[in-house]
C-alpha cells in the first residue's frame, strides 16, 4: 500500500498534512514506532516506511512494486528538498521521516551536515553505487542520475554553432537569446558549487559573469525553458537532461536539440539521492527500500523519469543512449553542499537574479 501526502505551506496547509499524515499511519496499521519491519504492527502486517521525498515524478507504482516485493507498506511526503529537509529539522525527534529522498546532492549532504541522516553501513549499498556518487559516511547514496546540459533550438541555432560547454553560455552572441534558472534554484546552487570545486571562486566567477552579461531570462521551469526555446523566446538554455524525452514522450517530436557539454571538465551531474533519517522510528525498513531502489527496484526508478541509473550494472533506457557518450565532470557529488553558500554569494555578487 502507498499513500500519498502533499508538503504544503502556511499553518493551515501544515495541519491538514500533518491530520493527514495520522490518518494514513493508522489505516497503514503502524503501532507505536518501536518495532522494525520484521516485527509488524501486532495484526499481520509490516510497519510502514515513510519518505519524505523531492523528486516525485511517477514515484507512487515504484513504492508499489518495492510494498509488492518485500510486504513493507510505504507513505510518503511530496514537497521541495530544502523545505523537507528544514522540516525533518524542525520535527526534530519526532520527525514523521525515516527516508529523506532528495532531488539534489546539495540538500542530501546539508542534511548530512546537520545530523539529519545516519551513517548506513551497507555492504547492499556500497556494491551498488560509485563512490563518487555517495556520502563518505554512508549517510547517503545517490539512486540515479541527472546531468544539467544544453539544448538549443533546432530552427535557429546551427549545428556548428551550438554551446561547447557552460563557460560558452557566456559568449556574446547568445546575448538576449539565453534561458537560465533563477539563483534560488538547487539546480543552478549545485551547478555554480561544482565550478568552484572545478576552477575555484574566480574561474566559477568568470563563467557566472558571462551568464549575466548576456542578459538571460529567468525561468524558474526546465519544462518551460523547453517551451520557451520552441516559442522562440531563447535559443539556448540549460536544463536537466530528463525533461526533454519527457516532454518528447508526451507531446512528440519537438525541434529542440540536447548537447552534452566536451568542454573540460564535462557533464555537471547531479543525482537523486536518498538516507535513513537519524530519528527513524524504521531505521530496517528505511535501509531496505534504499536498497531495494539501488538493485532490484533501480531500473523502475531510474526508467520512470529518464533518468540514468546509479548502479551501473544497470542500462539506461534506450531514450537516453540515443543522446550519445559524454565525460563526466569527476568531482563527487558530496562537495555540493559545503560549497552552496559559496555559491549562492557568488550569484548575488555577480548580479545573477
Amino acid at each position: 500500500m502507498t499513500v500519498i501526502r502533499g508538503s504544503g505551506t502556511g499553518l493551515r496547509a501544515t495541519v491538514a498534512v500533518v491530520l493527514f499524515a495520522t490518518v494514513a499511519w493508522a489505516a497503514a496499521g503502524c503501532g507505536s514506532g518501536t518495532e522494525d519491519a520484521s516485527s509488524g504492527s501486532g495484526d499481520g502486517t509490516q510497519q510502514p516506511v515513510s519518505v519524505y521525498i523531492g523528486r516525485h515524478y511517477g514515484i507512487e507504482p515504484v513504492f508499489e512494486e518495492f510494498t509488492k516485493a518485500t510486504g513493507i507498506p510505504v507513505v510518503f511526503t511530496t514537497g521541495k528538498d530544502a523545505e523537507l529537509r528544514e522540516r525533518i529539522k524542525v520535527e526534530g525527534p519526532n520527525t514523521q521521516a525515516d527516508v529523506y529522498l532528495a532531488a539534489d546532492a546539495g540538500n542530501l549532504q546539508l542534511a548530512a551536515d546537520d545530523g539529519l541522516l545516519a551513517s548506513v553501513d551497507s555492504p547492499v549499498l556500497t556494491g551498488a553505487v560509485p563512490e563518487r556518487v555517495r556520502a563518505a559516511d554512508g549517510s547517503w547514496y545517490a539512486l540515479s542520475l541527472r546531468n544539467r546540459t544544453i539544448i538549443t533550438s533546432a530552427d535557429r541555432v546551427a549545428d556548428t554553432d551550438v554551446p561547447t560547454g557552460y563557460e560558452a553560455l557566456g559568449d556574446p552572441r547568445w546575448k538576449g537569446r539565453l534561458c537560465l534558472r533563477p539563483s534560488t534554484s538547487a539546480y543552478t546552487q549545485s551547478l555554480v558549487s561544482s565550478l568552484i570545486a572545478d576552477r575555484g571562486e574566480d574561474g566559477a566567477r568568470a563563467v557566472v559573469d558571462g551568464w549575466v552579461a548576456n542578459e538571460p531570462t529567468y525561468i524558474d521551469s526546465d519544462e518551460d525553458m523547453i517551451e520557451a526555446v520552441v516559442a522562440g523566446q531563447c535559443d539556448v538554455a540549460v536544463i536537466n537532461h530528463y525533461y526533454l524525452p519527457r516532454t518528447v514522450a508526451e507531446a512528440g517530436p519537438i525541434p529542440v536539440r540536447l548537447t552534452w557539454p566536451t568542454d573540460p571538465p564535462g557533464v555537471h551531474q547531479n543525482i537523486s539521492g536518498a538516507g535513513v533519517t537519524a530519528n527513524a522510528a524504521n531505521p530496517e525498513g528505511a535501509r531496505r527500500l534504499i536498497e531495494w531502489l539501488a538493485t532490484d527496484g533501480q531500473r523502475s526508478f531510474a526508467d520512470v523519469n529518464y533518468e540514468f541509473p546509479a548502479n551501473q550494472t544497470v542500462p539506461p533506457r534506450d531514450e537516453l543512449v540515443a543522446f550519445g557518450p559524454y565525460t563526466v565532470d569527476s568531482v563527487a557529488v558530496r562537495e555540493f553542499g559545503p560549497l552552496q553558500a559559496q555559491a549562492v554569494r557568488l550569484l548575488d555578487e555577480a548580479g545573477y537574479q
